[in-house]
């Protein structure tokens, strides 16, 4: 496995991870306000998986989708979809060697142009950002055990070591 795949991999498991451990919370407990970028816990899950929509949409130069399921059922079938819509265009990527190479983002006014390896990198890391305060949301209420999330602990896990 080279280190694209772990972090594909790792990315998508670990929102999984707590999507599931969100499932126990009430929608007063999901929808809580933080004083924190996205508010609440749900709307920071909608966003990670909003941009690994859009972002893939963009680089496979299609229409960006406009998909409103919010429950956490729906958000773990959005994820799932993303993420393999996320892994195949990478792996392309990577395959053909076309990290610098170009497309239009045409969500900017005006247009602009981004490179595949930037905007996949760019998605990882927003991914990872996000779930840390998702993390921080969890423990305000209370929900102290929760996975750390870290690439070695989600390699131990996908390999049984």
């Amino acid at each position: 496995m080279d280190l694209l795949d772990r972090l594909l991999g790792h990315d998508v498991w670990t929102t999984r991870q707590l999507l599931l451990q969100a499932q126990s919370l009430t929608p007063e407990q999901l929808d809580r306000q933080f004083p924190i970028d996205q508010r609440s816990l749900r709307q920071c899950f909608e966003h990670i998986i909003e941009n690994m929509e859009a972002w893939c949409d963009l680089m496979a130069e299609r229409p960006v989708r406009d998909l409103s399921d919010t429950s956490i059922e729906g958000l773990l079938q959005r994820l799932g979809a993303a993420g393999k819509d996320f892994a195949t265009i990478a792996r392309s990527i990577s395959r053909e060697q076309r990290w610098d190479a170009v497309y239009t983002d045409g969500l900017d006014d005006p247009p602009t142009q981004k490179t595949y390896g930037g905007t996949i990198g760019h998605l990882i890391t927003h991914s990872m950002h996000h779930r840390a305060q998702i993390m921080l949301m969890l423990e305000q209420l209370g929900c102290t055990e929760h996975i750390e999330g870290d690439l070695l602990s989600w390699e131990a896990q996908a390999f049984g070591w």
